[in-house]
């Protein structure tokens, strides 16, 4: 693991004022950004203990290019081959 994975500094503020006061208009984005930081950090605990190579691991990269700002999850970088993930926590609701 050569960069590991830590709360955005957005997420951290809202945990704060979470704890202080109601959110009417960022509720949701505030759940949100929790439930997707959780699901990255259970794809970290599954990633741990499923590799058996060697390889390196990057996550949260925020990354500029022509003006445009992204984010990428993981990389994982191995002998000649890149892989990009993008995680998403998504609910399933069974009716």
């Amino acid at each position: 693991l050569l960069k590991g994975r830590s709360e955005s500094d957005e997420l951290l503020a809202l945990q704060f004022l979470n704890r202080r006061m109601v959110f009417a208009e960022k509720k949701d984005f505030y759940l949100n950004l929790e439930k997707g930081y959780a699901g990255e950090v259970r794809f970290d605990h599954l990633l741990a203990c499923s590799l058996q190579e060697e390889r390196y691991i990057l996550c949260d990269l925020l990354l500029k290019v022509n003006n445009t700002h992204f984010k990428i999850d993981t990389l994982i970088i191995s002998q000649g081959v890149l892989h990009l993930i993008d995680i998403k926590n998504l609910k399933v609701i069974v009716i």
